[in-house]
C-alpha cells in the first residue's frame, strides 16, 4: 500500500492534529476539560447527584449517561437550538448514547450506590471528530472528578476499572488517515471510529463505506493506526491536581510513535526544537 507522506495540513498519515487539554475549566463541575484536537474543540463536564433512573431503583447501583450538544455558531453556518426547535436532533441522541454506553464500560457503577453521573459533552468548535474527541474529553474529565469524589470521601473507592480514549480513522483511495480533519472526512471513501481501552480492549467500532468498498488489507491498516493513534491519546490523559484553579497540558503531534505529553509552559522550547 503507497502511504503519502504529507497532507494539506502538513500532517503525516499517522500523525494527530496537535492535542491541548485544559483541566478544570468549570469551578462547580467536579471535573471538567476543554479539549482541543486541532480546530475541533469540545467542554466536558461531570456531576453526580442523587437518585437513578426507575429501572436501577433499589439495586443499589448507580448510573452514567452523557448528553452531547453543538452550540449554534460550533459550524460555519449556524444551526438552531434544540430548545427553540422542541425536539431532540437525532445525531445529538445517536452520540449522546455512545458517549454513555462507551463510559459504562470503564466504570463501576456498584461504587456509587444509587446516584447518577452525568457527563456534559459541548462541541465548542466542529472540525471533524468530534464525537471521538468527546469521548476522550469525557474521559479525561470523569477521571479527574474521580479524583475529587476520593479526596472529599464522596466516594469509598475508584470508580474507573479501565482508561477510555477514541479516533477516528479515514480511508481516501488507497491512503489511511488518521484522525481526519472536516475537509479530509468530507471526502474519504470510508470512515471508522473506534472507542478502546488502555488494555486495548475494544469497547466500540463504528464504520461503512462512504464511496467505494475497502479491502481487509486496508481495513488491518486502519486498525493498527488507530491502536498507535490512541496509545498517545492516553499519555495525554492523567490524574491531575484537583487544587489547582486550571491545569493544561499541550501536545504539540509528532509523528505517531514519538508523540508526548508536553507541559503547557514548555510547548514553546519543544517547538523551537524542532
Amino acid at each position: 500500500m503507497t502511504l503519502k507522506k504529507t497532507r494539506h495540513d502538513g500532517r503525516s498519515y499517522n500523525q494527530l492534529r496537535p492535542v491541548t487539554i485544559h483541566y478544570n475549566t468549570f469551578g462547580y463541575a467536579a471535573g471538567s476539560v476543554l479539549l482541543e484536537m486541532g480546530n475541533t474543540k469540545v467542554l466536558c463536564a461531570v456531576t453526580m447527584q442523587n437518585g437513578v433512573p426507575p429501572f436501577l431503583r433499589g439495586k443499589q447501583t448507580g448510573w452514567l449517561a452523557a448528553e452531547y450538544a453543538m452550540l449554534p455558531t460550533s459550524t460555519m453556518e449556524r444551526s438552531a437550538r434544540e430548545i427553540s426547535l422542541m425536539r431532540r436532533n437525532g445525531r445529538s441522541s445517536e452520540i449522546s448514547r455512545l458517549i454513555s454506553r462507551a463510559l459504562r464500560m470503564v466504570v463501576n457503577l456498584d461504587v456509587l450506590g444509587e446516584r447518577t453521573i452525568t457527563i456534559d459533552c459541548d462541541v465548542l468548535q466542529a472540525d471533524g471528530g468530534t464525537r471521538t474527541a468527546c469521548i476522550t474529553g469525557a474521559y479525561c474529565a470523569l477521571k479527574n472528578a474521580e479524583a475529587h469524589w476520593l479526596q472529599t470521601k464522596q466516594i469509598a473507592a475508584p470508580i474507573l476499572v479501565d482508561e477510555l480514549a477514541a479516533v477516528s480513522v479515514g480511508v481516501l483511495g488507497d491512503q489511511i488517515l488518521l484522525d481526519p480533519d472536516f475537509a479530509e472526512d468530507s471526502t474519504l471513501s470510508a470512515d471508522f471510529n473506534f472507542v478502546l481501552t488502555r488494555s486495548n480492549k475494544i469497547v466500540e467500532m463504528q464504520g461503512s463505506a462512504e464511496k467505494n468498498p475497502i479491502t481487509w488489507d486496508q481495513y488491518t491498516h486502519v486498525v493498527s493506526i488507530a491502536q498507535d493513534g490512541i496509545a498517545q491519546l492516553f499519555d495525554l490523559c492523567q490524574p491531575q491536581d484537583n487544587d489547582q484553579v486550571e491545569h493544561t497540558k499541550k501536545v504539540s503531534s509528532k509523528q505517531s510513535t514519538s508523540a508526548q505529553a508536553t507541559p503547557f509552559f514548555s510547548l514553546l522550547n519543544r517547538q523551537k526544537s524542532t
